[in-house]
């Protein structure tokens, strides 16, 4: 990822405007410092870290776009306007990584959500990897929407490119945890969910991304005939998701080493080494009722001067864990005339990080959370424990 080290950084004189990249304001603690970046209307953190000496400028991990170029282009002018004794430089970006947007990847969730209507009966494959099954299902059904999830940046771009030498426009790629999407997705609107050779925690089984409300989810969101397909080399992951999705589903075809059309490199990996490969589909039969969707509106909040200043004052890390979720208060951060508060919220197994403005009117950073019902509780309780400050 880039970034670069620096002896010395000129005084900030912001806000400060080059074309089409703003560096807006700063906010800090004792630890870093936040500055907050605009650049073609994606909205970021340039964090600078002292360290050893000298500073480490870099994006901060938890508001990273996937368009690289973009951070690279925001770090080259903050060096250039602000910094001298530049050392260190790592701003080389290996060709497999996007410069610019790509038209096969949706950044946020929010987006994908809204415009989600527009998709046309989409295929959803959860974890696709190198792409070869995805690329396979959108050649094959052009007349449908074929949506990849994963949660790595670079696979993302890899499958993004090769889409687009292939000219599958029926392509979109979204960084997310499926099961926080899925909560917001509408009911009977999936034509079919893929889940092939997801990691089987063998050790962990509590981080499976199958469960009994993940199994619920893929009932209500899928259209009636539709199907969940898994596919494992895991004998004990295979009984446990079977024993689940008996509890969901009404209608499951089970089998082994099925000769399928496409393989996908882990498949082929298996094969080799003559291990059974476990298919299962469960096929929606029923009509679900609509989603209904809960807001939480952060703005009723409000905090003076004096109240800010108590709140930078008393400011500790603190946790608190419900029943089937939990919120972290991470880092505190002085601007001018507010606060920002980093912030870790939501459920166990799909956490939510965020940003939180805090004055006179309080704002979610970069985008807002999604309102699943373990974010919602956890805001609710966040809301009070801001007002017990």
């Amino acid at each position: 990822m880039p970034n670069f080290k620096c002896k010395k950084i000129k005084d900030l004189n912001l806000p400060y405007k080059l074309d089409k990249l703003e560096f807006k304001w700063l906010c800090k603690n004792e630890h870093s410092s936040l500055l907050y970046t605009s650049f073609e209307g994606e909205n970021f953190f340039v964090q600078i870290l002292p360290k050893d000496n000298a500073f480490l400028i870099k994006s901060h991990k938890d508001t990273r776009l996937s368009k690289i170029g973009y951070i690279q282009k925001a770090l080259l002018h903050f060096k250039e306007a602000f910094c001298e004794e530049v050392f260190n430089e790592a701003n080389a970006v290996k060709k497999t990584r996007l410069l610019q947007k790509s038209p096969h990847i949706e950044d946020k969730i929010e987006n994908f959500i809204k415009n989600y209507n527009s998709l046309k009966d989409p295929l959803i494959e959860i974890g696709f990897g190198s792409g070869r099954h995805l690329l396979y299902q959108a050649q094959k059904e052009q007349d449908k929407s074929v949506i990849g999830i994963e949660i790595y940046t670079k696979t993302i771009e890899q499958v993004a490119k090769l889409a687009s030498s292939k000219n599958l426009n029926n392509v979109l790629l979204l960084k997310a945890d499926a099961r926080v999407l899925f909560s917001k997705l509408p009911s009977n609107s999936v034509t079919k969910i893929f889940l092939h050779f997801p990691v089987p925690w063998d050790k962990q089984p509590h981080r499976r991304i199958i469960s009994k409300d993940f199994a619920l989810e893929c009932l209500r969101i899928l259209k009636k005939d539709g199907v969940f397909e898994l596919r494992t080399d895991s004998k004990e992951y295979f009984d446990f998701s079977l024993e689940i999705l008996k509890e969901s589903f009404k209608d499951l075809e089970v089998c082994k080493n099925e000769d399928i059309a496409i393989k996908s490199k882990y498949e082929d990996r298996w094969l080799r080494k003559e291990k059974d490969i476990y298919t299962i589909r469960a096929i929606c039969n029923e009509q679900s009722k609509e989603l209904v969707q809960e807001e939480f509106e952060i703005s009723n909040l409000s905090f003076s001067k004096e109240k800010l200043c108590e709140l930078a004052k008393n400011f500790t890390r603190l946790k608190f864990k419900g029943e089937d979720f939990f919120i972290s208060l991470q880092e505190l951060f002085k601007a001018e005339d507010f606060l920002v508060l980093k912030l870790d919220f939501g459920s166990f197994n799909k956490p939510q990080h965020s940003f939180l403005k805090l004055g006179q009117s309080c704002e979610f950073l970069f985008s807002k959370p999604l309102f699943t019902k373990e974010n919602l509780r956890a805001l609710k309780k966040l809301e009070s424990i801001l007002k017990s400050f």
